[in-house]
């Protein structure tokens, strides 16, 4: 985790317009007008070149499986996508890519290609915080594996899991944990490092997911640095394009039985003929958090980095620009109270060591349920959303964390403090109408 700069570092003014401008409807939407867009969990700003990428393939009827003129030049988007993807932001030296339409299908196809094909072990081990895909995922193996499942609780005052509370759920008998990276209500950082080290203390052969969809367009991911045998993201939530997720597979993982075409090498997870446009959105994405890299680290430097380190630094700066913006968000100005410091909201499982958080606030307002406020938020041009018990996709997670429900607020590291500034303004008006 990052502790330098407790309270993050803002982007220079005309750089963040910059980035600002590289996205689609970052500040209206064509029938709706202008609007703040702080909705970046539910799915995220996509990037102008991603979407162009992404577009300008489809135009083309030619296979990218072919090995001349056009269809070869679309393979290549394949092959050197799927090398960036496992490289540059899983930080992967070795294993393999598994492409599905969503994450969340790529999270089954792994968790469901370990447990049949792992012979030893009477539990797997999983938290209350998961996304469905992963919590639902483990259970569902259990059931077809004749396995104990069993779930972490949630840590209520940080809204995250503790690595102490998770080994007392991991013994000699656990064939697989699963643990998000980052919570998509809370934004509380799991220590997965920590909690992999623990893990593989008292089972050195334990296989270890990470559901890392949330916490990867805020902060760096490194499979080989954790030691983990698969994570996921999906693109939507990355500034890219909706339609695909990936997930990377260490060695031991990629080469199980699974789901492939029978010629095909052993550890080779597509089926089908790829989408050349996904990778090249993907590929748009890179080259845009390398730029960032490249800004800060100045170009000389930069010339002589790889795309990791570039990505990396990239990131390192967008985790230190939503910090900051994080921070604003709660303290606020002398002109504008922060949502700390506004009568009657309430920021849910809060805390004052930011470096453990990513860009989301849990919180509500006293005296409007969450649904109609929301609403209220809309008709002030704001788009955020609730995270409701009635909701098969928030239900277990609120109640882990002794809510009833949340409205979830997340910009992204493109907004600026006038952007903050202005969600303020519009939550105190909100919360004066209730008094």
């Amino acid at each position: 985790m990052n502790n330098e700069y407790n309270h993050g570092v803002l982007f220079a003014d005309d750089y963040q317009k910059n980035l600002k401008a590289q996205f689609c409807y970052a500040d209206e939407d064509p029938q709706y007008g202008k609007r703040l867009f702080f909705e970046n969990s539910g799915g995220s700003l996509r990037l102008r070149s991603a979407v162009e990428a992404k577009a300008s393939l489809e135009e083309f009827p030619d296979c990218p499986e072919r090995v001349r003129g056009r269809g070869f030049d679309l393979s290549a988007y394949v092959k050197n996508g799927t090398q960036e993807i496992l490289e540059v932001i899983f930080g992967a030296k070795s294993g393999a890519l598994i492409t599905e339409l969503s994450a969340s299908q790529t999270m089954f196809h792994a968790v469901g290609t370990i447990m049949e094909h792992v012979t030893w072990g009477t539990n797997a081990v999983t938290s209350s915080l998961e996304h469905p895909s992963a919590h639902d995922a483990v259970e569902y193996y259990c059931n077809r594996t004749n396995r104990e499942f069993r779930v972490v609780p949630a840590n209520t005052a940080t809204g995250g899991i503790d690595p102490d509370e998770v080994m007392k759920y991991v013994d000699k008998d656990t064939c697989l944990l699963s643990i998000m990276a980052a919570s998509n209500i809370s934004g509380n950082i799991m220590d997965i490092k920590e909690i992999v080290r623990r893990a593989r203390e008292i089972n050195p052969e334990i296989y270890i997911i990470s559901d890392t969809v949330q916490h990867a367009p805020h902060a760096v991911i490194d499979v080989e640095d954790w030691r983990i045998d698969a994570a996921n993201f999906a693109p939507y939530k990355f500034f890219g394009v909706r339609g695909c997720g990936f997930a990377y597979v260490s060695d031991r993982v990629a080469s199980m039985p699974h789901r492939k075409l029978i010629q095909k090498d052993a550890d080779v997870w597509a089926l089908g003929t790829p989408t050349p446009g996904n990778f090249a959105a993907m590929i748009a994405v890179i080259q845009y958090v390398c730029d960032i890299g490249t800004h800060f680290m100045g170009d000389e430097k930069a010339k002589k980095a790889d795309k990791r380190s570039l990505f990396i630094e990239g990131m390192h700066h967008i985790h230190l620009q939503e910090r900051a913006l994080l921070y604003r968000m709660l303290e606020g100005t002398k002109e504008v109270p922060g949502l700390r410091h506004i009568p009657g909201v309430e920021v849910y499982v809060d805390m004052e060591d930011l470096t453990s958080k990513d860009l989301i606030v849990a919180m509500g307002i006293k005296g409007i349920e969450h649904s109609a406020c929301v609403q209220k938020y809309l008709e002030h041009g704001v788009t955020v959303f609730e995270r409701l018990k009635s909701s098969m996709y928030s239900k277990r997670i609120v109640e882990a964390l002794n809510l009833e429900g949340a409205i979830r607020v997340s910009p992204l590291h493109c907004h600026g403090t006038d952007d903050i500034d202005e969600f303020l303004r519009i939550t105190k008006k909100i919360a004066d109408s209730v008094k």
